[in-house]
């Protein structure tokens, strides 16, 4: 075989391996969640934002006690049907139900690494 279509080969397999691992290792930074819990607190903002990618992404205010200053948490949404739940709730204390997954590459897929994938209301 000459020397030109045996560096080809090699070049396309070489692509091709490094196209699927790529691949793997999205798929199991997307499926695998680092950690998973709840915040409480009050829905400030959500938008829908990005310029070719476009994702929920929102903020919770938390309030521990009366006084203190808020903290906030910022919060991508990926599902429309939970991203209008939320819309629906902006102004009252909710309780959000998030996933966090590290080493996601850019912001296609959201701007924070919490995923929201869930809502429900908080006890006042």
């Amino acid at each position: 075989m000459p020397t030109a279509k045996r560096a080809a080969i090699y070049l396309a397999a070489f692509v091709v391996a490094i196209s699927v691992i790529f691949a793997l290792y999205l798929w199991l930074a997307l499926h695998w969640n680092y950690s998973e819990g709840e915040r409480a607190g009050f829905i400030q903002k959500l938008s829908k934002k990005g310029w070719l990618c476009k994702t929920w992404e929102g903020e919770l205010v938390l309030v521990s006690m009366p006084g203190a200053i808020p903290e906030k948490f910022y919060f991508t949404v990926r599902d429309d049907a939970v991203a209008e739940r939320i819309n629906l709730q902006v102004g009252t204390r909710v309780s959000l139900i998030y996933e966090q997954h590290k080493g996601l590459p850019g912001t296609c897929f959201g701007d924070t690494e919490f995923f929201v994938t869930g809502i429900r209301a908080a006890q006042p």
